[in-house]
């Protein structure tokens, strides 16, 4: 069938192993690349996710100890430490408002809200809708709750798509009944 010779160069060609690593590298290093970027993309999601509610955290606490009446200016204020905290290249958004639970009626009302960055202000109306994400409260108690929103784009294509990075955390007063809103 083949000559003898063929047969013998195939047969050494086969038991050859010059060469071999550079042709495994060759084959590896596109996936090893991937699964770096890969890596680094997820981290960078789970980073920027943390972050966001840690900067969620720190806001509803520095207003959680307020005992003045909040206005427009510190609003401003709470809104450019927001975006300095988060560390986003991606502009936030930011709405803090006060809510009080009426056992009588039951029901939570507003007593204010204020946002920044494109996002519109809490009503009355909006408000039921977050009926079961807020906490259980005794009659006339009131929460502070603090909502950011992000987006979140991804530096390398690697299957995740732009995502949307919102908190929703909610503080007692610390040392008030109330935090009053002055225009």
């Amino acid at each position: 069938m083949f000559p003898r010779s063929l047969r013998t160069r195939i047969k050494r060609f086969a038991q050859d192993t010059d060469g071999l690593v550079t042709v495994e590298f060759a084959m590896m290093m596109p996936i090893l690349f991937f699964a770096y970027c890969a890596s680094f993309v997820f981290f960078d999601a789970y980073r920027q996710s943390a972050t966001n509610l840690k900067t969620a955290y720190t806001i509803g606490d520095l207003i959680s100890r307020e005992t003045a009446a909040i206005n427009n200016a510190y609003i401003d204020s709470m809104y450019s430490l927001t975006q300095d905290l988060a560390r986003s290249n991606s502009p936030m958004s930011l709405r803090i408002s006060v809510i009080r639970w009426d056992a009588g009626d039951d029901r939570y009302y507003l007593d204010w809200s204020s946002a920044r960055g494109g996002i519109t202000q809490l009503t009355d109306n909006t408000l039921s809708a977050f009926n079961e994400r807020l906490p259980t409260m005794p009659d006339q108690e009131r929460v502070i709750l603090v909502e950011t929103w992000n987006t979140w784009t991804p530096p390398f294509n690697v299957g995740m798509e732009v995502t949307s990075i919102d908190n929703f955390v909610f503080t007692r007063p610390r040392f008030a009944p109330q935090l009053a809103w002055r225009s």
